[in-house]
Parts: structure tokens; sequence; C-alpha cells
């Protein structure tokens, strides 16, 4: 089992001492969140918070993601970082594996591409993208950057891509894990990815969620499976995880829920990490 170290929204300063304690205490992975723009008016409610309620997102800091895991990667050697997830509907795809194959290659092939759709109407308005047939658009998207980061010539022509033969240096393979909880989701995360990403919920809910995917997956090739649950910190309930095929635990130390700013200092949140490490991590190595 291998462990990822989830802290978002807080003060910017925090994120390079933060990636540089998680690895010293053993943790294989730093989760990288994604946010654009907060719409002052929405309809839309937030999918993986209790009631829907969006209002803690507001003031909020979100680096922009290649930006940040750059910024990490320098200060880091092995710590593997996962965009947790990346909107990529929005985003010209031929852009994004630029980005990821540039950032692999800095960091010594150490991204994971997270990548899901956005629950905001508004995000594609922002960026001129249509919201009907995101799915559809996301599906282009992922072979774009698939083939793009392959390093060979690659053309494509789909509904909403078309790219002539062209060849993208520096090229790096990039393992794309897929966000989402709906079967659309889990069958796209089995269908054109390495890997899936659970949002969070309660243990019932995962244990639901990991049944579908084995129901949807029809071979044995590798496949990263991302989960977050409370049996993360119990030696025995990740053990329990491990048995039901996940590979991968994202553990956090602080509600991301709350509205307000994070006012938890940097040293606690490293304590806590190192706690963490000391109990769990290091019992089931």
């Amino acid at each position: 089992m291998r462990f990822t170290y989830a802290e978002t929204m807080t003060d910017p300063s925090y994120y390079l001492p933060l990636a540089r304690a998680s690895e010293a205490a053993g943790f294989a992975g730093f989760s990288v969140a994604d946010s654009l723009v907060y719409p002052r008016e929405s309809a839309t409610s937030y999918p993986y918070a209790a009631g829907g309620d969006r209002e803690f997102l507001e003031d909020k800091s979100f680096v922009e993601p290649f930006v940040l895991i750059a910024a990490m990667g320098a200060v880091t050697s092995t710590i593997r970082f996962t965009s947790f997830v990346l909107k990529l509907p929005l985003r010209p795809p031929a852009l994004v594996a630029k980005q990821a194959s540039s950032v692999a290659c800095l960091t010594g092939d150490r991204l994971n591409l997270g990548v899901g759709l956005s629950p905001w109407p508004e995000d594609y308005a922002v960026m001129g993208v249509p919201w009907s047939r995101r799915g559809a658009r996301m599906d282009e998207a992922i072979a774009v950057v698939r083939g793009l980061t392959g390093g060979d010539y690659f053309e494509y022509h789909g509904e909403f891509y078309d790219l002539p033969p062209v060849k993208m240096s520096p090229a790096a393979r990039v393992p794309i894990l897929v966000g989402g909880h709906s079967d659309a989701a889990l069958r796209r995360a089995v269908r054109l990815g390495d890997g899936w990403i659970h949002g969070g919920g309660d243990a019932e809910e995962l244990d639901a969620l990991l049944a579908r995917l084995a129901v949807m997956r029809e071979d044995d090739r590798p496949f990263q499976i991302h989960a977050i649950s409370m049996d993360a910190y119990t030696v025995d309930g990740v053990r329990r995880l491990a048995d039901k095929g996940v590979t991968d635990l994202i553990v956090g130390f602080r509600d991301p829920y709350t509205r307000g700013p994070d006012t938890e200092p940097l040293a606690r949140k490293i304590e806590h990490l190192e706690r963490f490490a000391d109990s769990v991590i290091s019992r089931v190595a």
C-alpha cells in the first residue's frame, strides 16, 4: 500500500515544506487540487460536500497544479505528485500534454495526471467551452494527451479535436487517473485510464464503487486505485482496503470543507503527518 498526503486550500507558502516533510516521513505521494474560478452566483452544488455546500471554496487559494507540482518537485526527489483532479475538458489537451510531459521530465517522471470533469457550468463558460457533451469531450481529450505524450508522431480526428501528424518533445508517458463516481466515470477510468481516483464518501459507498470497478475491469493489467477512507488511519483498515484492490490511500488531517481560512500552523501540519507515518505507514510498509 502507498500513502498520499493531501493538503489543499491552505497558505501557499506551506506547500514546499510540506512536500519535503511528507517525503521524509515516508509518504509515496502528494495530491494537488485544481480550481479555476469561484462563481459569485451558481445554482450548482458541490457533489463531494455534505448537502452540496460550496461556500467553503470562497477565497481559498488554489495554485495552478502544474506550477505547484514543478515547484514541489524541485525540492524533493522521490515523492510522486497527483493532480486531484485536473479539470481536463476545460483546457486544450495539446497544452495539457505539453505541461504534463514537461513537469514529468523536470521531476524525474514523478507525475500522475489525475483528470475529471468540473461540476461548475461557470468554469466552462469562463474558458469558452460548451457545457454540453463534456463527457465525450473528456474522452477525446484523454486520447489526445495520451497520444501526444507518447513520443512518436500522432494525429487525431474527432468531434472536438483535429490534429495533423505532430510530435512533442520532451515526451513522457504520464499515468492518467480518472476521477468520478458515476458509472460513466468508472467506465472511462477502466477504458481509457491507468487508474481511478475516489472523491470521498463513507465506507459503504466506497465498497460499492470498488465492487462496480471490479466488474467493469476485464483484464489484469496494472490499475491504480486511489481512495479516501477512514480505514486509512488504522493498520487493520489499511489491510482491509488492500484486500479490496486499493493501491493508494489519500490521507489528510483536517476537514477541507470548513468555511473560512485554514488557521492550522505549518508546524502542526508536519506533526500530524509525522505521527501518522509512525503509527500507520511504518507498520504496513
